[in-house]
């Protein structure tokens, strides 16, 4: 019974030894007398018992390291803290496993330095303008060096940039500073574009007066003219049917009439006037030579 029991207890050993159950996305080292021997992939494996061995475990999961905040100096000696976030994955389970003593701590390391680099070379401004072009300086430099571990750099995030407080109340004030210059600068736009809105206003409204202006005296202009030229034809009528009544017969008589009337019409309102002194000629005779004279120049203009 000892003897049974002993068997199966050996048994039980022997194949928890020999078999191995992988889990996915892992790869466990077999090493062989203390050597390197493979990789064993996810699923059932079978090892020899007492002579091989798991020697190293990896995930192949991409893998979160969070890198310490630490101080960089920029271009123009301007203290930062800064910290961040570095993602990479193991692709060499071999190199992962004798590359390095620990290559988690030599990945972290590297990220520092290579982030102190990358800041060195840029002024503050630039820190807070250029982040996606420092995290890929930073995984550019990692990987190169992590290729002899079996290590994938895949990217690296910068999560904080901390200036100190002086700055921080410097580049406030420049701020304010800066949105006070767009302030004033836009109500002085606004005032100017107002000057102007106004300037041409009111040129477009003294042009349209003198338009206006010039128009009514053309048609002033116009209507005074047509009113001359009616009246002058109306006149010429007048003269024309007068001359034609004159030449006939009896003509010469009525206007001899028409004269005379014209003429008494005339000394009577001359006498009506109180501040008016008449004087009437002493010999009447020289009426009808006034009316001779008109009839006269009535036959000459005939």
């Amino acid at each position: 019974m000892e003897i049974a029991i002993t068997l199966l207890v050996i048994a039980v050993i022997f194949v928890t030894r020999s078999v191995k159950v992988v889990p996915q996305q892992h790869a466990w080292v077999i090493e062989r007398l203390g050597k390197y021997h493979g990789t064993l992939t996810p699923g059932l494996n079978f090892l020899v018992p007492f002579i091989d061995r798991v020697a190293y475990k990896h995930v192949l999961k991409e893998i979160p390291l969070d890198i310490a905040s630490q101080v960089c100096i920029t271009k123009d000696n301007t203290q930062l803290q800064v910290d961040g976030i570095l993602y990479f994955q193991v692709t060499d389970a071999m190199r992962a496993s004798y590359g390095s003593s620990n290559y988690i701590i030599a990945i972290s390391q590297l990220a520092q330095t290579s982030l102190r680099s990358v800041i060195g070379k840029l002024e503050l401004d630039k820190t807070f303008e250029e982040r996606d072009i420092i995290n890929a300086q930073v995984v550019a430099a990692i990987d190169e060096a992590a290729l002899n571990w079996g290590v994938k750099v895949l990217r690296y995030e910068i999560k904080d940039l901390t200036p100190p407080k002086e700055i921080l109340h410097a580049m406030q004030a420049q701020i304010t500073a800066e949105r006070e210059k767009r302030a004033l600068i836009a109500a002085s736009e606004g005032r100017r574009q107002e000057q102007i809105n106004i300037a041409t206003g009111e040129r477009e409204a003294f042009i349209a007066r003198s338009e206006g202006e010039k128009q009514a005296a053309i048609n002033q202009a116009q209507g005074e003219a047509a009113s001359i030229t009616a009246v002058a034809d109306a006149t010429a009528q007048a003269i024309e049917r007068v001359a034609a009544a004159i030449r006939q017969p009896g003509g010469e008589q009525a206007v001899q009439l028409k004269v005379a009337e014209k003429a008494v019409e005339a000394y009577g309102k001359v006498a009506a006037d109180a501040t008016t002194t008449l004087i009437i000629p002493g010999n009447m005779s020289e009426v009808s030579t006034l009316i001779a004279t008109a009839m006269k120049m009535v036959q000459s203009s005939k």
